[in-house]
This record gives structure tokens, C-alpha cells and sequence, in this order.
């Protein structure tokens, strides 16, 4: 049985990017070839290059809500800061929240966000709100606002949840470079990260080398980013993430499968979602479920995979199921011993870091 203690490997700070290159596509690329046991040290740019003509790259179009919202409560004035990770029901008064110091925030606790006081009295999309703490599910906090909270209205007042390992305020550039340049779909709480490499330049290149394109969607919450607290992983229990699948993008894949050519998944999370859509057994052809969905799929080494053909991705941090969903598809050794040479090159790691393709 896989220990998380052997997904654990040395990281010197400096490695870690604090800000994106200053374009998409400039990033340092190490491809590494499975059946060779071999790396290259590539280019994203030259990523045209490196694909069979014909390859079908497949996308996470979710786009990151601007859900960190900053306030303060109203019976002391502190400070407070909450990651609005899920509306609850349908108006969009109650939502589903984390919060820093969980256990000082009691139910009943009052909160006042963007200026609204006195019952939140200020007009329009523009106005703030107040909130209170109406429960509690597990370690997360359900707040129930005044009014209504939509995508509108954070877009106005919240902020980039850029990751904790980035150890600064989001600044004005987060707001373009945190999202890719495909995103259509608003409900994730952290970037698909992978697809942030992609410029528009880059897909036309692509689509002018013949490779096909299709665009999936997962909403990134819980169950990509939550640590893995138990030592024996295969007790770790992944968050439930929603998604969808198009009946285009679902024909597009299946025929790249009849056809035989390479589906290569763009990120973590368009692994997890083809994986889960996945219809098909053994040596059936490859069938997807349409529509919207869920998943809870963890993937860790032993796992047999079902629809992705290569991976495109960034590197992971030290303990992650990310990290481990890349050791069962390349195997735990040759991932380790690639992040280990990647650390002694210089590559640049996580969200705003340098990319990998496995192949």
C-alpha cells in the first residue's frame, strides 16, 4: 500500500513562481517519454512540434471565480477573509465557505463585506453585504447573505484565490493570467492551471499543425486542492467536483479513440473528468457519458487508465493527489527522478511554473 510519505520530495523555495512569464508560451517544457524512461528539456512553443498531427488536446474551460472576499466582523471589526467555494440552492444568498481560524467562527457570527452595514443597505450590484455564519458542514461554514451573491457582483468586490504557496496580495495581472484564454464557464475556485500556458497564438499554431481541439468542463474545488492528511493514501477521500461533457466534445474524443490517434489530456483536471466519464470496459470502444456529472475519482498509482493517451501538465506540489495522479500515469520513480532534475535546471514550479507533456 502507497504511503504519502512517497510522494514527499525537497523543494527549495525559490523554485516556486510567484508570477506567471511575462507571456503565455514562454514556459520551459520536460517531455518525457514513458517507454524510454527519457526527458527532453523543451519549449511550450514548440509544443506543435512535439504532437503527432492528428492529436486531440482536450481542455478544461472552467473559469476561476473571483471568490475570495474580504470583510470584517461586526461585533469586534477584525479582519476576516472567506473562499466562497459553492453556491448553496438556487437565489444565491447561502454559499458554502472556508475560512482562516475555522474555529473562532461561530454560527450567528456577523460579517460585513464591501462597505454594506445596517442590514446592507446599499443599492444596486455595486452595493456591499452583510453575512452570518447559518451553519456548519464539517470543517466548512455556510454563510447566508443579506442578498443575493452572484458572479456579477464578485467580479466587482473578490478577489483572485490565488494559492497559499504564492506569497503575495492578487494584483491586477492575476485577473487575465489567472484564467486562460478559453475559459467560458464560471464556477472554479482555483485555476486549471495547465491550460494557463496557452496563448491564442499557440492554439492557432496548433490547429495550423493539425491538432484537434476539444473543450470539457470541471470545476475546480476541494477535491483538486485539499492536502491528503491520511498517512495510508488509499484512505484519502476526494471532494465531489461537478462537470460537464458536450455531446461535440464527447464524439470528437470517441472518434480520436476509433481513429487512432493520441487524446492528450491539458491538466489534472481533464484527466479526472475523461477518466470518470469514461462508459466503456476493456477493450470496448471508447464511450463517454453526456452532460453534467460528478466525480470523487481519486487517482493514485495502480490505477489503469481509460482515455488519455499522454498528459499535459504543470509540476505538483510535494503530497498532492495531483502529484500522485501523474505517478500513476508515468510511474512514482520516473516522476520523482524527472522533478528532481527539474529542480536542478531551474524549473520553475506550480501554478505560474514551467510545464511537462508525458507521452
Amino acid at each position: 500500500m502507497a504511503k504519502l510519505s512517497d510522494f514527499y520530495f525537497d523543494l527549495p523555495e525559490d523554485r516556486i513562481a510567484q508570477y506567471p512569464e511575462a507571456e503565455r508560451g514562454r514556459s520551459r517544457l520536460m517531455v518525457l517519454d514513458r517507454s524510454k524512461g527519457s526527458r527532453e528539456h523543451r519549449m511550450v512553443g514548440e509544443l506543435p512540434a512535439l504532437l503527432e498531427r492528428g492529436s486531440l488536446l482536450v481542455f478544461n474551460n472552467s473559469r476561476v471565480r473571483r471568490a475570495r472576499l474580504s470583510g470584517r466582523a461586526l461585533d469586534t471589526g477584525a479582519g476576516v477573509e472567506f473562499l466562497l467555494l459553492e453556491k448553496q440552492y438556487g437565489d444565491g444568498t447561502l454559499w458554502k465557505a472556508m475560512v482562516r481560524r475555522a474555529r473562532r467562527r461561530r454560527v450567528g457570527s456577523r460579517y460585513v463585506f464591501a462597505g454594506g452595514e445596517n442590514g446592507g443597505t446599499a443599492d444596486g450590484k455595486a452595493g456591499g453585504r452583510e453575512a452570518e455564519i447559518a451553519g456548519e458542514e464539517g470543517e466548512f461554514k455556510v454563510l447566508r447573505f443579506d442578498r443575493p451573491v452572484d458572479d456579477d457582483w464578485l467580479d466587482l468586490h473578490g478577489h483572485i484565490p490565488l494559492p497559499p504557496y504564492i506569497k503575495r496580495e492578487d494584483r491586477k495581472l492575476d485577473g487575465e493570467r489567472y484564467q486562460t484564454v478559453y475559459a467560458a464557464e464560471t464556477g472554479s475556485t482555483a485555476a486549471p492551471t495547465a491550460g494557463l500556458h496557452f496563448s491564442r497564438e499557440l492554439l492557432k499554431s496548433l490547429e495550423d499543425a493539425g491538432i484537434e481541439t476539444a473543450f470539457i468542463t470541471l470545476h475546480v474545488g476541494l477535491g483538486t486542492f485539499l492536502p491528503v492528511r491520511t498517512e495510508n493514501i488509499e484512505d484519502h477521500l476526494m471532494h465531489r467536483e461537478s462537470y460537464t461533457i458536450s455531446g461535440e466534445a464527447a464524439s470528437r474524443i470517441e472518434k480520436a479513440r476509433e481513429e487512432g490517434r493520441n487524446i492528450v489530456a491539458v491538466g489534472t483536471t481533464s484527466v479526472r473528468t475523461l477518466e470518470s466519464a469514461c462508459l466503456s470496459a476493456g477493450s470496448e470502444p471508447l464511450r463517454l457519458r453526456r452532460g453534467e456529472g460528478s466525480t470523487a475519482l481519486f487517482i493514485y498509482p495502480g490505477y489503469r487508465f481509460k482515455v488519455a493517451d499522454q498528459i499535459f501538465t504543470n509540476f505538483h506540489t510535494p503530497g498532492s493527489t495531483l502529484l500522485m495522479l501523474v505517478s500513476a500515469f508515468a510511474g512514482r520513480d520516473f516522476i520523482l527522478e524527472s522533478y528532481g532534475q527539474a529542480i536542478r535546471e531551474g524549473y520553475r514550479f506550480f501554478s505560474y511554473g514551467d510545464a511537462m507533456l508525458i507521452r
